[in-house]
């Protein structure tokens, strides 16, 4: 079944693509080689702003931001299933927070590249609220799935949602941690610091998805399709 995949596809393929990337624009010259997560040399996007890192770059962020609210629908559909009676406005919260996220990541690989105040307006919105709607999704699946959980008696997918669950608030404290030390430390020593942690928070947001995929295997997550029998002419 293609979709108990999904999540696996959208964890490894743009964490792979961005990397990938980034080696590329390095080796044209346009960035310079460093460890990202610790020098904080560049910003994620800044690994696709010139052709042709930037042609593999957009193409995998467009192919997840189309994916995100296939995903983020079979998760409430998951939840649901695991259990009827979970709160409807709870997992509803997921997928219209996931969907905020997936538009806000297509007007930021629309806009990247582009020099104008307005396009750089609109890239910095979009990369803004895909962080937020995608983080806001991800902490409301694993706090459903926690309480689903207590119900379930599976150990296994309680620590599946535990993991989900500090995966997705260690981007929240990341962010604190950004918002002080860029009122504290010089500015390019704030602007170093603040790429690095955009790297370390963009990757738990995507190890966030492969332990999703797991929970979902361990489920044994199945998506079937029915039709009504013909009725034929009256």
């Amino acid at each position: 079944m293609l979709i108990r995949w999904l999540p696996l596809f959208i964890g490894l393929v743009p964490l792979i693509g961005v990397h990938v990337a980034y080696v590329i624009a390095v080796d044209y010259a346009y960035l310079q080689p460093c460890i990202p997560y610790l020098d904080g040399c560049t910003s994620i996007s800044g690994t696709g702003r010139y052709p042709p890192a930037s042609f593999l770059f957009k193409a995998v962020e467009m192919a997840m931001a189309v994916a995100l609210p296939v995903f983020w629908y079979f998760s409430v559909k998951w939840l649901r299933a695991l259990d009827p009676n979970w709160h409807s406005h709870a997992v509803w919260s997921i997928f219209l927070s996931g969907a905020v996220g997936a538009l806000a990541l297509i007007i930021y690989v629309t806009f990247l590249g582009t020099k104008e105040p307005f396009y750089e307006f609109m890239r910095r919105f979009g990369i803004y609220f895909y962080f937020l709607g995608t983080a806001l999704a991800q902490l409301f699946l694993a706090v459903s799935l926690r309480g689903i959980c207590k119900g379930l008696g599976d150990r296994a997918l309680s620590r599946m949602a535990a993991a989900m669950l500090i995966l997705c608030l260690m981007p929240f404290a990341l962010g604190v941690l950004n918002l002080a030390q860029k009122s504290l430390l010089p500015h390019e020593t704030a602007d170093a610091l603040e790429n690095s942690i955009e790297w370390i928070a963009s990757l738990m947001m995507q190890v966030y998805f492969l332990v999703v995929f797991f929970a979902w295997r361990r489920t044994g997550l199945a998506v079937s399709v029915s039709v009504a029998a013909p009725r034929g002419d009256t």
